[in-house]
């Protein structure tokens, strides 16, 4: 008797256990952002602790966001090259992906079609995911000519539009209005001038982030009401 009965107590501190588990709401955990790009993306030339991702990811969480900004700038990568590693990427478990490619392809002269084709690829694949996604775009020089400039411009805001994700049409930007400010290019870039310097990511960041800031409250919205 006396073993039945503590067998009984047991089963009733099991149950009550397992009722009290799944009846409290799960804190949600940071959101994981992951940053698919090129160089710029991911750092090339600067510390560890300088490039864009470490610099974003302080800024968002110094204004109260809890978030992981997962690296993910491979450099020298196009479009293609991001679509590509894209299974790779999303093994890393992300809640939102921004999008920073086409500087590559740029230099290297490809047809924006190809471009735009790659960078759908990439938000159609996000989209059946589930994993809301932003572009960050780039201008293109007139040396390719007015209709090379203009289909590569315009990629970046149809498809931001097509699939209802932010866009930040110029990442390089905020580099200019600094210029314009008073700051040299020799401060504001590194020796190759065409990768920004520490103090050129800072000004990105203070262009990017109000941007990327607003579209991560939606989702941390979403997910606490989830």
């Amino acid at each position: 008797m006396a073993d039945k009965l503590r067998r009984g107590i047991g089963a009733l501190a099991c149950a009550a256990a397992l009722a009290l588990s799944g009846g409290a709401a799960a804190e949600p955990g940071p959101v994981r952002l992951a940053a698919l790009g090129d160089s710029l993306t991911q750092g090339y030339g600067l510390p560890q602790d300088e490039g864009l991702v470490p610099q974003l990811e302080a800024w968002l969480r110094d204004r109260g966001h809890d978030v992981i900004v997962i690296n993910a700038g491979v450099s020298g990568d196009t479009t293609a090259g991001g679509l590509s590693r894209l299974d790779w990427t999303l093994a890393d478990g992300p809640d939102a992906m921004m999008v920073a490619l086409g500087g590559n392809d740029l230099l290297r002269g490809i047809d924006p079609a190809a471009s735009r084709a790659n960078l759908e690829a990439i938000l159609a694949r996000l989209e059946a995911e589930g994993i809301p996604a932003m572009l960050v775009g780039l201008p293109a020089p007139g040396n390719y000519g007015p209709e090379f400039r203009d289909a590569f411009e315009a990629m970046y805001r149809e498809l931001a539009a097509d699939y209802d994700a932010p866009l930040f049409p110029n990442l390089l930007q905020p580099m200019s209005e600094k210029h314009e400010l008073g700051l040299s290019y020799a401060e504001l870039m590194q020796d190759d001038f065409l990768h920004p310097s520490a103090l050129g990511v800072q000004a990105i960041v203070e262009g990017l982030g109000p941007v990327v800031s607003d579209w991560l409250r939606g989702i941390e919205e979403e997910e606490k009401g989830s």
